[in-house]
């Protein structure tokens, strides 16, 4: 069963609540959610949107890491984004290494970890090599890993372990009894991540549009009218202090029951 879930302004409780730093969720999942529509409020291309979007990234990262987030993931381009116009296709393409280049000198000073997850063999040779570089400039940094879904569908994701999983069983190097719950996470993207424990969407959006599906089985999910570019550090703490006063039983049923 999925995560239950409140839109910030329906609760709150969270708002007046104080964050408690002991509490802090390890791993944060983020779709980047109403850029488009941003700009087209304000009369500008959805291009302007993502290029707002981009330096939002840079304030919740930077958040994150002070908060003591372990693993911060940002849906940055799903598998379906190719079906959008191409000149905003391209822009996105480039954004990546636009970000990077702007930005990486300071997630590297704030000891930032990049890391890629998605598919990258359908990507621009230029996207692809400014990630690369950047995870080579930071794979020695032992901070906050900042997690890119590029480019990424969790569709995708889980019939490529399905069918590697079979070709394994097929050769004999992998039984059918061993597979189980914790052998099929293996053969994701990123098995070495934990499973996000906060889920937020941004832009009013409630739903989770192929991302992370198997992952999120036990997320907390937040939701947000907020757009993306508009999305701000003071927001993400109410988030955390939302997930704070949940009670998480993954199934099972706490102790006063």
């Amino acid at each position: 069963m999925l995560g239950r879930f409140f839109r910030r302004k329906d609760n709150q409780e969270s708002n007046d609540a104080p964050l408690d730093l002991t509490n802090i969720p390890s791993h944060i999942a983020i779709i980047m959610d109403g850029n488009g529509r941003w700009a087209k409020r304000r009369g500008l291309p959805r291009i302007a949107g993502h290029r707002e979007g981009t330096k939002v990234i840079k304030k919740i990262v930077k958040k994150a890491n002070e908060l003591g987030v372990s693993v911060l993931t940002l849906y940055a381009f799903s598998t379906e984004n190719w079906k959008r116009p191409k000149n905003e296709v391209d822009f996105l393409m480039k954004l990546p290494e636009s970000f990077l280049k702007t930005y990486l000198p300071e997630l590297i000073e704030e000891n930032v970890q990049v890391r890629i997850m998605g598919e990258k063999d359908n990507l621009p040779d230029h996207t692809v090599a400014a990630v690369e570089a950047a995870i080579k400039q930071t794979k020695e940094n032992n901070g906050l890993i900042l997690n890119f879904a590029l480019n990424y569908g969790s569709r995708y994701e889980l019939s490529n372990a399905i069918q590697k999983i079979a070709e394994d069983v097929k050769t004999g190097s992998l039984m059918i009894d061993d597979i189980n719950d914790e052998l099929i996470s293996t053969y994701f993207f990123r098995p070495e991540l934990k499973d996000p424990d906060l889920l937020i969407r941004t832009s009013g959006e409630i739903r989770l549009s192929n991302f992370m599906l198997w992952q999120l089985a036990y997320t907390e999910l937040w939701f947000t009218d907020t757009y993306w570019p508009d999305f701000t550090e003071a927001e993400l703490e109410r988030a955390i202090k939302d997930y704070q006063l949940r009670g998480r039983r993954f199934g099972g049923v706490q102790s006063r029951y």
